[in-house]
């Protein structure tokens, strides 16, 4: 007999060798019915794989997100099979689960493509499929046999994907007439998949690689219901509305330029004047909060990122070095601004009496992303990071990073991000080469991130793996108004730079003492966090941020001069707008301030400047009343007062 404790705590005896779905069955026939997998000791299983040894267990649904994952990752093999039947000859790459949905990379050969037209008769395929209830079944394979079958099948992508594989680690999966190399898990059976779209078709490169072959990588999304696609789908639709590089164009704010340089945002007046406000709100509650502010150049010697170890590690996928007259002297262009904050702390001596020192810049970084990776402002070549360094004692470390959550759940009050989840990233015990420093300083800096989170009672997550080179993380995983993840601030704990640095301080025994040094950037960077931002709000951003806060809609010629009067008063109170001095119908100055998502039109004709009022109209709500200027002022002052407050949003 094995102990199954199960996620309430309690324990269960089963037989040596149950499987997930009887564990599900002896807990509810409704639970075994809706089952999809099993989580084993925090291993994500098949639901029909034998359980040996005493488990923590806890059976997956539709309801939790690795009970999709799974679910979407046996529905990738359903379109596999669907376009080997489509397709003969069809060779397959990978074809992974991903947050909505899945991918599948294929290579149809010289003079073949797939089109969306094509979509619905594959996804016809996967239904037809589907509905014949073929079981998902692993079988160990040893690496002869498996190279043996894909040698046979002329697939050369899966024999690459075998040449890194280790003999009594491989399996492959089968459902109908198709086998794949693949790790699993998969759901019992394809029955479930009820309802099927294929949403895009973009090129990529194998393996990542721009001097591989591009792969033409199908992406779909598949659900146990029909309405849970509907639903989906009109997501879709409101997310293509919001998209950044849409809203980012008709509110002009930002552009780009092929002369310039792909990846390379060009901040137009609006937008910079929502950056800056961006930049203003943090640097005050920096200022508060201890920050010095700094400002370091755009490049540094290629020495200087030898030493920080970014050159080792980043150097080959960075821009390509800036070289001088002189010769041997060699430039980059800044992938960090860690490197440089490390030595204006050792610009001079530190004692323990001056620690913390924190150091804060809105420094521009740049990386050279692949060109297929290039996304709006979500992955440029160029961005701001909104960075800053702590320099402490050891035993300050907690009280710090406790401190920098505080300005981030800050920010992410203020703009209105209500829903996240903090990722505890830590190392890959299994793979420590990716990784700098000793295994006491990792032990030491992971500890701390998860002490402070406890203490902060954060929703986390644990991720192995996903710890940046030098050190563990904390990522703030928020969800937007449409229940989509991103990542953006982050706090990271690092006793490895100090070291290669050899920074110092003198300790109250005059000793010399390494500082501990905490990375922090609550936005993340400002290119990314803005693209969130307009999705998130639709580009409907809160009052106190909006570059446009009102605009002043003169109904004639005759009334221009009061309009005029109007807006010298709203800008004296520190309120940002315009005044629209077009010749036109107000009807259609309206219609426009609504499209620009302008908050509020103040309408001004003859009974407004008779009574020195004006008629107010907020956007999405319409007519609010006519009121005097000074009360208008009033009111807009005492909702941002609210919103920086925190008491809305």
């Amino acid at each position: 007999m094995i102990d199954i404790t199960l996620p309430d705590g309690s324990v269960r005896q089963f037989v040596d060798g149950i499987t997930g779905y009887d564990v599900a069955a002896n807990i509810s026939e409704g639970l075994a019915r809706n089952a999809l997998g099993v989580r084993v000791n925090g291993e994500v299983r098949d639901l029909h794989r034998p359980i040996d040894q005493n488990a923590a267990v806890e059976i997956l649904t539709w309801n939790d997100q690795d009970g999709k994952s799974t679910f979407w990752h046996s529905s990738a093999h359903l379109m596999a099979e669907a376009l080997e039947t489509l397709y003969p000859g069809v060779k397959l790459g990978i074809g992974p689960s991903i947050e909505n949905g899945f991918y599948y990379d294929i290579d149809l050969g010289e003079g073949r493509s797939i089109s969306t037209e094509e979509f619905p008769k594959i996804e016809a395929k996967m239904l037809e499929l589907a509905k014949k209830k073929s079981q998902y079944r692993r079988q160990d394979v040893s690496k002869a046999d498996a190279i043996a079958y894909f040698t046979e099948k002329g697939d050369e992508y899966k024999l690459d994907l075998l040449d890194r594989l280790e003999d009594g680690t491989i399996t492959f999966y089968t459902q109908g007439d198709f086998t794949d190399l693949c790790r699993g898990p998969h759901i019992p059976d394809t029955s479930p998949i009820k309802a099927v779209k294929l949403l895009n078709v973009a090129g990529a490169y194998w393996r990542g690689d721009e001097k591989n072959k591009q792969l033409t990588r199908i992406y779909g999304i598949t659900f146990p219901k029909a309405k849970e696609l509907t639903e989906y789908l009109e997501k879709l639709e409101e997310a293509k509305r919001r998209d950044h590089r849409k809203l980012g164009k008709e509110l002009e704010l930002f552009t780009f330029s092929e002369k310039v340089g792909a990846g390379l945002p060009l901040w137009l007046p609006k937008g910079t004047a929502l950056r800056e406000r961006l930049e203003q709100f943090l640097r005050r509650a920096q200022m508060k909060a201890g920050y010095q502010p700094v400002v370091t150049p755009h490049i540094g010697s290629k020495e200087l990122y030898v030493t920080s170890g970014h050159y080792e590690k980043y150097g080959a996928d960075s821009f390509q070095p800036i070289r001088t007259p002189n010769p041997g002297e060699e430039f980059f262009l800044k992938p960090m601004n860690c490197p440089h904050h490390c030595e204006i702390y050792r610009s001079k001596p530190r004692s323990y009496r001056d620690l913390p020192v924190r150091l804060a810049e809105f420094g521009t970084v740049y990386r050279y992303e692949q060109s297929g990776e290039l996304h709006g402002l979500t992955r440029v070549r160029g961005f701001t990071q909104d960075d800053a360094h702590i320099f402490c004692r050891p035993d300050q470390v907690k009280e710090e990073f406790l401190k920098v959550i505080d300005i981030v759940l800050y920010v992410l009050k203020a703009l209105d991000f209500p829903e996240f989840t903090a990722q505890i990233s830590l190392r890959d015990p299994e793979n420590k080469a990716k990784y700098i420093g000793s295994d006491e300083n990792w032990a030491r800096a992971e500890a701390a991130i998860q002490e402070a989170a406890a203490e902060k009672g954060l929703n986390t997550v644990t991720e192995l793996g996903e710890a940046a080179f030098y050190g563990p993380k904390l990522d703030f995983m928020v969800r937007d108004a449409l229940g989509r993840k991103w990542q953006l601030g982050t706090i990271q704990v690092d006793y490895n730079l100090p070291e290669r640095f050899e920074l110092e301080y003198v300790a109250s025994d005059n000793s010399r003492q390494r500082p501990v040094m905490i990375h922090r950037a609550p936005f993340g960077s400002l290119e990314r966090f803005v693209a969130v931002l307009i999705e998130h709000c639709g580009g409907n951003f809160p009052l106190w941020l909006s570059p446009e806060q009102f605009a002043v809609l003169p109904i004639s010629e005759k009334y221009q001069d009061y309009a005029q009067q109007v807006y010298d008063r709203l800008v004296q109170a520190e309120l940002r707008g315009t005044v629209d001095h077009r010749d036109e119908k107000i009807g259609r100055k309206i219609r426009d301030a609504e499209v620009s998502k302008v908050p509020y039109m103040l309408i001004v004709g003859e009974k407004e400047q008779e009574n020195g009022i004006v008629s107010v109209r907020k956007h999405g709500e319409g007519d609010v009343g006519s009121m005097p200027i000074e009360s208008f002022i009033q009111s807009f002052q005492q909702q941002v007062n609210d919103m920086m407050d925190g008491k809305t949003v």
